[in-house]
């Protein structure tokens, strides 16, 4: 244990972010010089709060595995040459999640019951943050090849992590990425000031040294398809995601000026990395109005702060969350509590128990405004609020309500996989598709989910790969791919 008394003489206390003022005018990271470095002067206490649990219940919380008491614990004791070691040792990308996870780990956190939750994410991005600077984070290439092709098509968290798994294993593994450069929406669906794309940058350099191969530019299924992949391949890992976005079919959707946030957040990112975009999508001097509540409607928040945008509304279908864990989210399932992002601190109105009527369009066939309604939940089921309804004026509209599934039209349609009941690419429990010799990992197979969810399938359907290839295997398998989060 850390500190016997670490919990009781320690508060929680998190990171400082810059100024509202300062960090709206640039698109770097909120936190000043980096959240591992702005960490530094407050992590060593926060780490000593854990109580090194008999049974430590944020295991539970991640499907990761990730030993948490373990590298709190050094960190307490500035071990962090061996806290890197017990981090990577579940974690590939922890300069990912602790930047981007939501923390689960710290809603099922033992101290979590009467008091605030150990800041575990804090810990570990300061872990890997200092292990990045002191150069302990090498190339860890394998000791011999196995003559075993591998292809991974997709290079989000999933697709990297098993790309990585794999090649440390001995086998030669190639990612297919249709984008321009690798990382999936890593790269371009999460805004710069969330995650700056270094982190992803100096991750593949370790992995190109590792000899992962990486095939940016090319669409399977368009440019290369399923069928010769299988054939060049002696296995291949389907990783491509979770990316037909929900839509909202009301009267009005045909107006210009209404998009999805993934076609508006890859456009910005690019421009804010330096590239220049035709016809970009842009919230300068508009009403922009996005409908949904969650962390990618908070990305488009932030991102038309920072172009400049006349006003923002974020509206949300479900009644606002209260402040406090409801009695129906008990410890330790992760509950669904008002949280307020880096973006919501910077501006913009939320807007609760709401449903979109019709979009408005002016004359020109640009939309205008949105025309909503106050709805209640009650018994399962939401019903409009007599005499509510209103405009509210919208010259930008953004679709940030999640994703349905992965697209079928392509790559899984020339493989000729099965799907399941809900649309995703069905799998045994070993990841194994319908087709012998191909496998699926991450929201591809599951469905939209959190990037630690993602980064354990990766892991978990790399184990099951090289053992299809070698007949056993010593890597680790986190999960099953029919595991999943705990709920009441």
């Amino acid at each position: 244990m850390a500190d016997p008394k670490g919990f009781l003489k320690e508060g929680r206390k998190v990171a400082t972010r810059r100024p509202v003022e300062e960090r709206v005018n640039d698109w770097n990271e909120v936190y000043p010089d980096g959240i591992g470095r702005a960490l530094l002067p407050i992590i060593t206490p926060q780490a000593g709060r854990c109580m090194d649990c008999g049974i430590p219940f944020c295991h539970q919380g991640c499907p990761l595995g990730n030993i948490i008491p373990e590298w709190n614990d050094l960190v307490w004791r500035d071990d962090w040459s061996d806290a890197i070691e017990r981090l990577h040792a579940t974690n590939n990308f922890p300069e990912f999640t602790g930047r981007l996870c939501p923390a689960p780990c710290e809603t099922a956190c033992v101290l979590g019951i009467n008091q605030d939750p150990v800041t575990i994410k804090n810990v570990e991005v300061s872990i890997i943050d200092r292990a990045w600077e002191s150069g302990t984070v090498a190339p860890q290439p394998p000791e011999w090849l196995s003559g075993k092709t591998v292809a991974v098509i997709g290079s989000g968290p999933a697709g990297l992590a098993a790309a990585q798994q794999l090649t440390r294993a001995g086998h030669t593994v190639a990612v297919y990425e249709r984008a321009d450069k690798i990382g999936g929406l890593l790269r371009y669906g999460i805004p710069e000031f969330k995650m700056e794309k270094r982190h992803i940058d100096r991750r593949l350099d370790q992995m190109r040294r590792e000899g992962t191969i990486f095939r940016a530019g090319v669409e399977v299924g368009v440019d290369v398809t399923g069928e010769q992949l299988k054939a060049r391949y002696d296995a291949v890992v389907v990783a491509t995601g979770s990316t037909v976005a929900r839509d909202l079919q009301v009267p009005g959707r045909e107006l210009a000026g209404i998009h999805q946030a993934m076609e508006f957040l890859p456009q910005a990112n690019r421009v804010a990395l330096g590239e220049t975009v035709e016809g970009q999508i842009r919230a300068d001097d508009k009403h922009v109005v996005i409908i949904g509540g969650g962390d990618t409607g908070a990305d488009c928040l932030g991102t038309s702060i920072r172009q400049g945008a006349a006003s923002i509304t974020q509206l949300e279908i479900m009644p606002q969350p209260g402040e406090s864990r409801p009695s129906g989210q008990p410890w330790p399932t992760y509950p669904m509590l008002f949280r307020v992002s880096s973006a919501h601190e910077e501006g913009g109105d939320r807007v609760y128990g709401v449903s979109t009527k019709e979009f408005v369009g002016d004359e020109d066939g640009n939309v205008r405004a949105l025309r909503l309604v106050d709805v209640t939940f009650e018994g399962g089921k939401l019903t409009e609020v007599e005499g509510t309804e209103r405009e509210i004026p919208a010259d930008l509209v953004l679709f940030a309500m999640g994703f349905t599934g992965p697209e079928t039209n392509t790559v899984v349609q020339q493989l000729e996989l099965e799907l399941d009941e809900r649309g995703n690419v069905s799998r045994t429990p070993t990841y194994q598709t319908s087709v012998p010799g191909v496998f699926a990992a991450g929201d591809a197979g599951r469905g939209q989910s959190l990037i630690v969810w993602a980064i354990a399938e990766g892991r978990a359907a790399a184990a099951a790969v090289d053992e299809y290839l070698t007949g056993s295997t010593s890597l680790p398998a986190p999960i099953k791919s029919t595991e999943r989060p705990l709920v009441v």
